[in-house]
This record gives C-alpha cells, structure tokens and sequence, in this order.
C-alpha cells in the first residue's frame, strides 16, 4: 500500500471516530433531555393534580367551613360506624351507665382535640401551599442539568407533600375520641355494654339573607343548615337594637328559644338598625362551637315619619 492510499484510510478511519464519538455525544443528549422531560412531567402532573391551585382553595374553603361547625360527642356502640343512624334508636339508657363526672371530663378533652385538630388543619394546608411554590420555583429557575442533579431533593420534596397531603385528608373528618378511663361505672351485675366515643360534626346554622326582612316594627327572619338534618333542633336566637338613644331603649334586646328555621319579633323602634345572631342551642353533648351567624337588619320608617321628614327639608 502507497503512502497516498494510507494517509486516504488513515482519515477514513479518523473520519468514522468522530462521527461514532459525535453520534454517541448525541444519543447521551438525547438521553438526558428525555429523562429531564420525563421528571419534569412527573412534578408538572403532581402539581396539577395532587396540589392543584384550585384544590387547595377549596381546602381551604372547607377548613374556614369546618371552623364554624358545631362538634358533639357521640356514644355509639363498638358495632356501629359514625353515621350510622341506627345509633339513634338506641335506649336512653346508655346514658345513665356512663357516669357524669368522667363524661364532662371527656367532654373537655373533646373541646382541646377539636382545637388542636383545626389548628393542624390550617397549619398542614399553610405547608402544602408553601410546598407548591418550592416546587413551581425549582420548575422555573432550575436548568436541565441543575434539576437532574437535584432530582433525589426533589422526588423527596415530591414524597413528603404527597405524605402530607393524606394526612391533611385524613384529618378532614373528626374521628375517634381516645379514652384512657373507663366511662361506665360499675354497674354490679348489669353487663357493661361496648361502648365507644367519637367526635361529630353539624353543619353551621346561617341567616337566610334573601328571606329575612326588616318591616316597620317587626322582622321575619329564617335560616338553614347547609346539610339536611335527621332531627328537628332547637335555636338560640339573639337581638339587640344598635345604638339606643334613650335609657328606656337599651331594653330593646333579647334571647329567644326556638324550635324551627324561622322567627318573627314584633315590638321593635321604626327606622332603627339591630343586630340578630342565631346558633343552635346548647346540648349536654356539645364540645366546641365558637361561631354563629349575625345579620343587621334596619326597620323602614312608617309611612306618616317619611312624609314628616320631606317637609322639614329647607
């Protein structure tokens, strides 16, 4: 072989390396960019759909709901789950075996359960918010080869948000109320029945705003429930008559018992502004009720005082 003909193969050869070198330089690339795309899909898809915007205002929605919500112990055989309405066919004598002073006690670590379980409700929510934009930063700032080699932070950022999240889920509902005594005294040779506690929940009673009007010495007002309840329930309904102007008005105010969804109060000042709350009225199984709703309602004026008005303007 010539020297001319060796120095052809010799770049031949040369030629087929580089482009080997080249295609292979390639292929790993095309690796690379295949596996960025295909984590950065993954926390896209988490993003959009395990913590999504609108997901989490509807939490949150649900969080400021459950705040005004009125929480209640149940006694509930072992047998029964929370919600089933078999409980409430149940002997009233469930009742008399559990002995009252344990049962208030009870009662108050209910109330200081139902207040840490908000608090960590908000608090839980406040974390998997914070979490999202930890993540839509990282999708943002990060390039290829800075996300690839920060992939193990964020599948673990990925792994603990989604931990967070059933816990968060599981918290939703009020559950088990833990007892560490027994809440039945000895009752000698009457068999001790199975009994457990847990924590319920009652939507929050609010004004009909439509439906409640002002008139010129009386109100109609009426309220509801946003879930439909198995039992009548009885009210608390208060009003006070806002800035009274004499000594005899500051007793324009009341409480009223009721026992359905609507009221009318009569007796009240013309063209006066008051103010009317309503809650459900206190039971011997209620933990923890911190809301109620209010509305303001301003009585018209009678006929004759509009027309009095009229004629005194210069």
């Amino acid at each position: 072989m010539s020297f001319g003909t060796m120095d052809v193969y010799l770049n031949e050869i040369e030629n087929n390396l580089q482009s080997i070198l080249y295609n292979k330089e390639e292929d790993q690339e095309n690796e690379t960019w295949k596996m960025y795309m295909e984590r950065k899909n993954i926390v896209l898809e988490f993003l959009h759909s395990d913590l999504s915007l609108h997901l989490l205002k509807r939490h949150h929605k649900r969080i400021e709901l459950l705040k005004k919500c009125s929480y209640y112990i149940e006694i509930l055989p072992k047998h029964l789950a929370l919600g089933d309405q078999n409980h409430l066919m149940l002997p009233t004598t469930m009742f008399q075996l559990v002995d009252p002073w344990r049962f208030q006690r009870m009662k108050k670590l209910g109330t200081v359960q139902t207040k840490i379980q908000l608090l960590l409700l908000t608090d839980l929510l406040e974390q998997l918010e914070q979490g999202r934009e930890e993540l839509v930063h990282f999708l943002e700032t990060y390039d290829m080869v800075t996300f690839l080699a920060r992939w193990d932070l964020v599948k673990q950022k990925l792994s603990n948000l989604s931990e967070l999240m059933d816990n968060f889920l599981a918290m939703l509902v009020p559950g088990r109320l833990y007892v560490k005594h027994r809440l039945v005294s000895d009752v000698g040779a009457t068999k001790i029945p199975h009994i457990r506690l847990v924590l319920s929940t009652k939507m929050p009673v609010m004004f009909d705003r439509k439906e409640s009007v002002a008139h010129e010495d009386w109100v109609s007002l009426k309220w509801f429930i946003t879930s439909q309840q198995s039992q009548p329930e009885q009210y608390e309904l208060r009003f006070k008559l806002l800035e009274p102007r004499t000594q005899q008005e500051r007793i324009q105010c009341g409480i009223m018992p009721v026992t359905s969804n609507m009221c009318e109060i009569q007796n009240l000042l013309s063209d006066r502004s008051y103010r009317f709350t309503v809650k459900r009225a206190e039971t011997y199984t209620l933990v923890y009720e911190q809301w109620c709703d209010t509305i303001t309602l301003e009585t018209k004026p009678y006929p004759d005082e509009g027309m009095e008005s009229t004629m005194c303007e210069p």
